[in-house]
């Protein structure tokens, strides 16, 4: 979507100072486990569980720590259940929202999250009514500066990419989730530096919004992902780039 890794490196950027006040480990450690939980404490035959490791460990999470999380996820150490969830629902402007959570009390969650939309202009939705929108894939942002587009291509493409795209100052390098790992390590040991990579789940159309409307987004998503069970938070907004900085 138009913006979209603008809008991914100023997540980023928000999850650096949530790593200092110790929030993104919590949100990494539980993404460990339930990986774990679900498809096994061994990261080479669950992708997911990859996925997780390598997320911890660009964030300088301990290597103990990430030990610790999968043997609460395949039970051979003591932890809290928790379960997935996606909640979906509408923001100001119109702008579709999908919520990921992991949890040990639904109820809970669910209701901070229906406050949370109410109070800062959003609305929940009904299962169904957003999560069409939105696609899981692997996603690769590069600054401009730092490549040749040429040679980003060439790399990509020849690695399994779907798509290499523009996006204002950046380029996105768009890949199947079980093509991510694997693609994403050929475009490091290219020698080619990237702002972020993650697997996610990207809009299929956008909802533009400017304004005061865009500055009440903004507040309502620091409070959804301010909110001890939200993991992730997507949107199909497209911002104008004076208000994305």
């Amino acid at each position: 979507m138009a913006g979209h890794s603008k809008w991914a490196n100023i997540r980023h950027k928000k999850g650096a100072a949530d790593a200092k006040r110790g929030k993104i480990f919590t949100r990494l450690i539980k993404e460990i486990t339930v990986a774990a939980r679900i498809g096994g404490g061994d990261p080479n035959s669950n992708p997911r569980l990859r996925c997780a490791i390598a997320a911890a460990k660009a964030e300088n999470m301990p290597k103990d720590n990430i030990e610790r999380g999968i043997k609460k996820g395949t039970g051979e150490l003591e932890g809290v259940n928790y379960e997935e969830s996606n909640y979906e629902g509408y923001g100001p402007g119109g702008v579709a929202i999908l919520i990921e959570s992991l949890s040990d009390n639904k109820n809970r969650t669910v209701s901070e999250v229906r406050h949370i939309l109410t109070k800062y202009g959003g609305s929940m939705g009904e299962s169904g009514s957003v999560a069409w929108i939105f696609e899981q894939k692997g996603y690769v942002v590069i600054e401009k500066g730092l490549v040749d587009e040429e040679k980003l291509m060439e790399v990509a493409l020849d690695a399994g990419a779907e798509d290499v795209r523009e996006d204002g100052d950046n380029f996105e390098v768009i890949t199947a989730p079980s093509d991510f790992e694997d693609i994403k390590q050929v475009i490091e040991e290219s020698g080619i530096g990237h702002t972020v990579a993650e697997v996610t789940m990207l809009p299929k159309n956008i909802t533009a919004v400017d304004g005061e409307t865009a500055e009440k987004l903004f507040r309502l998503i620091d409070m959804l992902e301010d909110c001890d069970d939200v993991q992730k938070v997507h949107t199909n907004a497209d911002i104008p780039d004076d208000l994305m900085m």
